[in-house]
């Protein structure tokens, strides 16, 4: 008889985009993100981050005054979208710890990704969240939010 406790498959890759938000050191918000094709094989994962060659060390982490991150940060989305160096995303679907943000919307539209989805939409009514929505809606991008049947996923690196 099989195993019943098994994970699903959206459980499964916003596990995996989750764990890939453990390599972000963004000090306040951790993000990642993961794509998956038809077939349920990952295309792509990412986190936010700086850009390659861009030190961590170098460039702030700070949210508020003259030099903030903001302007270096590559968003979970763009930066998995990217490392997916020139594969072909048209009909994935990406799974991403927060909703995206509408620069990321605009990458996630162009590349060809037919759903979204994401867990916290913790910014949603903002005014860039809401242009986010508007244009997913606009390009017939499928857009849910993961409820998912467990609370917690253990990886116990002793087992």
């Amino acid at each position: 008889m099989k195993r019943k406790d098994y994970i699903s498959w959206d459980e499964y890759f916003m596990g995996v985009a989750l764990l890939a938000s453990k390599r972000s050191k963004d000090p306040n918000t951790q993000v990642g993100a993961c794509i998956v094709d038809e077939n349920n094989i990952i295309l792509s994962t990412g986190y936010n981050g700086f850009p390659i060659g861009c030190s961590d060390d170098e460039f702030p982490w700070t949210r508020e005054g003259e030099d903030t991150k903001y302007p270096y940060v590559v968003h979970a989305e763009l930066n998995t979208i990217l490392n997916a160096t020139g594969r072909n995303l048209r009909g994935a679907r990406i799974y991403v710890s927060l909703f995206p943000c509408n620069e990321c919307t605009k990458a996630i539209i162009q590349s060809g990704i037919t759903e979204v989805i994401y867990l916290s939409d913790k910014y949603a009514n903002t005014p860039l969240n809401i242009a986010s929505k508007r244009m997913l809606s606009s390009a017939g991008i499928s857009v849910r939010q993961l409820e998912p049947s467990i609370d917690t996923l253990t990886i116990n690196y002793n087992e």
